[in-house]
């Protein structure tokens, strides 16, 4: 975040989507642990949103902005549970 301002629009509206996004997940990872069943979690969508995650956080990484680095991986890790879980309870009973 060098040369931008601590509380500039571009970095509250970057740290708020980053928030709203990666929240998302959330519920779903919450779901399946409750249900134990990872069924209707398509594999292709959790391999490429982990995948778009990671390049994400590398951009960020190279950039050296902040929010996106936070909130890449965060989200890759929330993404990479979610990978888990549906092949853990992926199957059907």
């Amino acid at each position: 975040m060098a040369g931008r301002k601590l509380f500039s629009q571009e970095v509250v509206f970057s740290f708020i989507g980053g928030v709203l996004v990666t929240v998302a997940l959330v519920p779903q990872l919450v779901k399946i642990f409750r249900l134990k069943s990872a069924v209707e979690i398509s594999l292709p969508f959790t391999v490429l949103l982990l995948v778009g995650m990671l390049c994400w956080l590398r951009y960020g990484i190279l950039v050296q902005l902040f929010p996106v680095i936070l909130w890449n991986a965060v989200g890759a890790t929330l993404v990479a549970t979610l990978l888990f879980t549906k092949l853990k309870y992926g199957r059907r009973r």
